[in-house]
């Protein structure tokens, strides 16, 4: 498979948004679990939220754009558990 950067820091920003929301409801200690239509429609909300800050970012090195997508969903979903908190 031949992925180039664009894609992959896609993907990863991708998964890191629906771990970390549905990490970010498991935390909140509810007895039912997290809802997995909540725990999607936050990670959209992440994911577009870190789409918006990546564009942000100038462009450089495959690196540097792989470690801004796995931390800016992580860095959103802190945020906002401490303020739903």
């Amino acid at each position: 498979m031949n992925f180039n950067s664009k894609n992959t820091s896609l993907i990863v920003l991708g998964l890191t948004s629906i771990v970390s929301s549905r990490l970010m409801f498991y935390l909140f200690n509810d007895p039912e679990g997290p809802n997995l239509l909540v725990v999607v429609g936050m990670a959209v909300v992440v994911y577009i939220l870190s789409l918006i800050l990546s564009s942000l970012i100038p462009s450089g090195t495959h690196k540097k754009k792989l470690v801004w997508s796995f931390l800016t969903p992580i860095i959103i979903v802190t945020v906002i558990y401490f303020f739903l908190k």
